[in-house]
């Protein structure tokens, strides 16, 4: 049997302590973090181990599965792979994409079929780290290492025993592959060392939830370190050999080149590859991987790394924690990808998957940050997916060029609103705004919302009720914040009365937020949400938590309720999927700060530092939900950090309570901002920003940006008296 999930949990690193030398943040990444899809135990973070820039467009890694709801294509628990594909998606649900041009050593007979030729391999063997991956397979006895730059990838492998070599190259692999669509496919020999061509992937056979995702082209420039001596193609069972080229459309089939080894001989492999053209994939080889120096590459992509997430540092903490926050923070830096070429031309770098219902509560925030320039380079893509038509409205959750129209909400609005207001420039503001008032305000045709005319007509959405309304109505409080920040002050004054819509399906009658139907009955209690219940999508009040106060009955009803819901979720029940505090999935993650709003900030101290401490771990099974392009992981970096961004677009963060000694963001105007920590305890009784008494719990975007220290003074017990003024509550 192989390595369970179960296993893989106690196998965890006990802590360190604290007065243990700290190696380099680089190397307390761990790709491994949430590298599982499947365990009946744990929820799944679905992230993958292989090498990847930040950023980057190649993302290279082993496969263990294709097909099925395991949209990495890899789960630590499994003990077979089945080759090396150059490109993954990272920690999404459902059944992904992607998993394209993969790569498997062979000794001994040729065994075309995918699922046939995989070789098992031992954990142990396993190396993961920042911009390299390693481990070998035992079947074939061959060492495999891979790493990557930003458009191109190489793998070396290591035949331990003399004879044949063998490298086959699977062009019809997709991470989805559901074993009946087939995918257009061409090579050719271009020189003694080099084949190029492309796979053609439809909507179906392997796409975005099997039949909603893109169709695209991935064209690859892959060269051999020695030259080409025996070349074959291959089509389910048949076998063809001295073909220089050849196309086909086929569920199984690609080509290989056969080699002699010594023993111990090293046999490498790159590519580059592109979304464009031939031409384009050849130019990212060349520009990013010129040469055969594996271990050169290996060491500027960990640079690479270290440089990224020096954007924000921490000492302190124990070596646990220190991994699990770094390893975050990487994760932060996978997607939004860039897409264009090296010789693209492009005045901004394109980018894709933007799983933007997730990634608009912290990831994004945390950009606006430390990295505003991918914030900047998104909107520019999502703008021009919609100036071309590509997209209607704005993309809610975009892969390579389409929107999948996953999830719901409109996460692009509050992206670029967030962005406007918060000062972020290198994107045309008023076309932007133009295209977000389309959403929000019609016409029809040309808003992509979900329940657009009931919205309008009855002040709340009908289509899964609760969670549409509460979403739309922060995206129109956005907006209505982007519309006073550019002038258009009837816009916004429209903006902030349906911004409030979500008073609409509050059901005095029971006390709490119910679905409604379009003749104005209610939903039952299990009705009208998505991925949620009511008790926890009705928290979804980010804009208005005053007035959600107010619904709830006051602050202290508003304190009990939320609360309960805490402490009905005990420490075992945070990695999995539950009815409570459910921190697996996205409508919860401001729970945490917003006892703040209602005058009780020392319980947003002791249930933040609650999460952090038990919906995180170190090995593949410790994150507590999918990763969801970086959301996830963006929390943790916040919150371990000591504030949190409940209402991102307001430019207000809420303090909860410090992990680590110090924290120093590196903004993106080049200041440092240094959160740190005095005392034990996780209580604050004191603080001060900039040398001077800080009676509030909240601090503002332009204060973390223009740098300085904000010093919080901690202990065991609750300071009730701190930061609970209600003159002094967070604004909206």
């Amino acid at each position: 049997m192989g390595t369970t999930a179960a296993a893989v949990v106690a196998g965890a690193v006990a802590a360190t302590p604290v007065h243990a030398a700290a190696p380099e943040a680089v190397d307390e990444i761990d790709p491994m973090i949430g590298a599982l899809t499947t365990g009946a135990d744990t929820a799944c973070g679905k992230t993958f181990p292989g090498p990847v820039t930040p950023f980057g467009l190649v993302q290279l890694g082993p496969d263990t599965v294709s097909g099925g709801d395991n949209g990495s294509g890899y789960s630590a628990d499994m003990t077979t792979i089945e080759g090396f594909s150059f490109t993954h998606m990272g920690g999404v649900g459902c059944y992904g994409d992607l998993g394209n041009l993969q790569v498997m050593p062979q000794t001994g007979p040729l065994v075309t079929g995918r699922d046939a030729a995989k070789s098992p391999f031992t954990k142990s063997s396993e190396v993961a780290r920042a911009g390299y991956y390693a481990v070998t397979l035992d079947r074939y006895r061959v060492r495999a290492e891979l790493t990557a730059a930003a458009r191109a990838g190489i793998l070396r492998f290591t035949f331990q025993d003399a004879g044949t070599g063998r490298i086959k190259v699977d062009l019809s692999r997709r991470v989805g592959y559901d074993g009946t669509h087939s995918v257009a496919q061409h090579m050719k020999q271009v020189d003694a060392h080099t084949i190029e061509g492309w796979m053609r992937c439809d909507r179906l056979g392997g796409g975005w939830i099997c039949g909603n995702g893109p169709y695209y082209t991935v064209y690859f420039s892959l060269q051999f370190q020695q030259p080409i001596r025996t070349l074959g193609v291959w089509e389910g069972n048949r076998v063809d050999h001295d073909v220089r080229e050849w196309t086909t459309v086929a569920t199984s089939s690609g080509f290989f080149v056969e080699l002699p080894v010594r023993a111990g001989q090293q046999v490498l492999v790159k590519s580059g590859i592109s979304y464009t053209s031939v031409d384009g994939a050849r130019a990212n080889r060349e520009r990013d991987i010129s040469g055969w120096d594996f271990d050169g590459t290996a060491k500027a992509a960990r640079k690479k790394w270290a440089d990224a997430i020096g954007k924000v540092s921490v000492t302190g903490g124990t070596a646990d924690q220190r991994k699990i926050f770094n390893t975050a923070l990487y994760h932060t830096m996978i997607d939004p990808r860039v897409v264009s070429d090296v010789d693209s031309g492009d005045k901004y770098g394109r980018r894709t998957i933007f799983s933007g219902w997730d990634v608009f509560r912290s990831e994004f925030p945390l950009l606006t940050i430390i990295d505003d320039r991918v914030v900047s380079d998104q909107i520019n893509t999502l703008m021009e997916l919609t100036r071309t038509g590509a997209v209607r409205g704005l993309a809610k959750w975009e892969l390579l060029g389409i929107d999948t129209g996953t999830m719901l909400g409109d996460p692009a609005v509050n992206v670029i609103a967030e962005a406007v207001a918060k000062g972020i420039k290198g994107f045309d503001a008023e076309a932007a705004y133009r295209m977000c008032r389309d959403v929000a305000l019609g016409p029809a045709e040309r808003s992509n919302r979900n329940d657009f005319a009931n919205w309008h007509r009855l002040g709340y959405a009908v289509e899964t009720s609760l969670s549409n309304t509460v979403e739309n109505a922060y995206s129109d409080f956005a907006l209505a914040r982007m519309a006073e920040k550019l002038g258009h002050r009837d816009d916004a004054v429209k903006l902030h009365a349906t911004a409030k819509n979500y008073r609409n399906v509050f059901n005095h009658d029971v006390g709490w937020f119910r679905g409604r139907n379009a003749d104005g009955s209610w939903m039952d209690a299990n009705s009208g949400c998505i991925e949620s219940n009511p008790e926890q999508q009705g928290w979804f009040v980010p804009h208005d938590v005053p007035g959600l106060i107010e619904l709830a009955g006051g602050q202290q009803k508003f304190v009990d309720r939320l609360n309960g819901i805490f402490e009905r979720t005990p420490p075992e029940q945070m990695m999995k999927w539950n009815e409570n505090y459910n921190h697996s999935n996205e409508p919860v993650h401001q729970m945490p700060f917003m006892f703040t709003y209602a005058g009780a900030p020392w319980l947003t101290q002791k249930w933040s530092r609650y999460v952090c401490d038990n919906a995180y771990r170190t090995g593949p099974a410790g994150l507590a939900g999918n990763d969801d392009c970086g959301q996830m992981s963006a929390w943790y970096v916040f919150a371990a950090a000591g504030f949190y961004p409940v209402s991102p677009v307001s430019g207000v963060y809420v303090l909860g309570s410090p992990i680590f000694a110090t924290t120093t963001f590196r903004t993106s105007r080049n200041r440092d901002f240094t959160i740190k920590r005095e005392g034990d305890g996780i209580y604050v009784q004191s603080a001060q920003l900039n040398g001077r008494g800080l009676n509030r719990a909240w601090i503002t975007h332009e204060e973390v940006m223009s740098g300085g220290t904000l010093t919080m003074r901690m202990g065991a017990e609750p300071n009730k008296a701190w930061g609970s003024d209600p003159k002094n509550a967070p604004p909206a």
